[in-house]
């Protein structure tokens, strides 16, 4: 166990080379219901976010989720998303870390016909995540989501009470995140467990998290985006929708792309068996052009591999970097 995000949390259960394995070969439970909720209403919710985040809200629709961004003004990131569209309201799940920050930051922005409700404590998660995952709540919980496709959503009812499911997660498997009250998060994940043995589904800790998004190339906020850091570098310029309007850091992401970033956020593996840690130095030739944001051994790969903003002139796809 780990403090994170104000929380005891499990780095891991068995070990991180299982639970990494058993997530990219069958299936694994990771409990993050550290995570943060907010519930976002009122005729002006959609205009709101629009203006608060970077993706393009008005393309969603009913029982599709989006990934996207908040920026200051100055265009350093306040944290990344995910955005669901309920018939008559929004919910934004943030990072443990940011929620009070995030929650304020929507507040402090918050204009016209709006209604914020941060949902945090009484909303739980269980992310269910390998390519069993299906069978898993199928078998488990009873629940056929053989029509949900990438990024959308159902809801359902267990033990009598309401559970979202989405098609999404942070592994780069097929999964399904489940959002229910804790008691009934609870019970679900007991289930998951002991309903499902016959697929020998494995619990996860932030360790496989760690290893499992970081082979994907998936950004951490607080290490690979940052306040300090903007989108269009960081590798997110995909859902950063410019043609939308005017929205909150849109003038500054747009002198960045018509600049060019000075530096870019790339994916690099260790030809020696070493591992790289967020701070260490990146060289060519002698010289300090960037430096490791994250980085770990990779239980696939069996190699070290890292992310890092490197200077742009260096990033090309096949640098030899130190």
């Amino acid at each position: 166990m780990a403090p994170f995000g104000g929380y005891d949390m499990p780095v891991q259960y068995s070990s991180i080379n299982l639970e990494h394995a058993a997530v990219r070969e069958n299936v694994g439970i990771f409990d993050v219901s550290h995570m943060g909720e907010f519930v976002i209403k009122g005729d002006d919710a959609l205009r709101f976010l629009q203006d608060i985040t970077i993706n393009d809200v008005s393309s969603l629709a009913v029982g599709q989720a989006q990934y996207s961004a908040m920026c200051l003004s100055n265009v350093g990131i306040v944290d990344d998303l995910l955005l669901y569209r309920y018939r008559d309201y929004y919910l934004m799940v943030v990072n443990a870390a940011n929620i009070n920050k995030d929650y304020e930051w929507l507040v402090s922005n918050s204009k016209g016909n709006l209604d914020l409700e941060n949902v945090s404590d009484m909303t739980a998660l269980i992310a269910v995540q390998g390519p069993k995952s299906r069978d898993i709540i199928s078998t488990a919980l009873g629940i056929d989501l053989s029509g949900i496709a990438y990024y959308h959503f159902i809801t359902s009812r267990l033990f009598g009470e309401r559970v979202m499911i989405s098609r999404t997660g942070y592994t780069g498997e097929l999964g399904f995140e489940l959002y229910s009250d804790p008691v009934t998060t609870k019970n679900i994940w007991q289930e998951l467990l002991e309903k499902g043995e016959a697929l020998k589904p494995v619990p996860v800790g932030l360790g496989a998290r760690d290893t499992l998004r970081l082979e994907m190339k998936y950004c951490l906020y607080g290490n690979d985006i940052t306040d300090k850091t903007n989108p269009i570098e960081a590798g997110l310029g995909w859902i950063t929708k410019l043609e939308k309007g005017p929205f909150i850091g849109s003038k500054a992401i747009t002198r960045i792309k018509e600049e060019k970033p000075k530096r870019r956020l790339i994916s690099f593996i260790m030809r020696e068996r070493a591992v790289p840690r967020p701070g260490y130095a990146i060289m060519v030739d002698g010289e300090e052009v960037g430096e490791v944001t994250s980085g770990t051994h990779s239980p696939t790969l069996q190699q070290g591999i890292g992310l890092g903003y490197i200077a742009r002139e260096f990033s090309k796809v096949g640098a030899i970097i130190y």
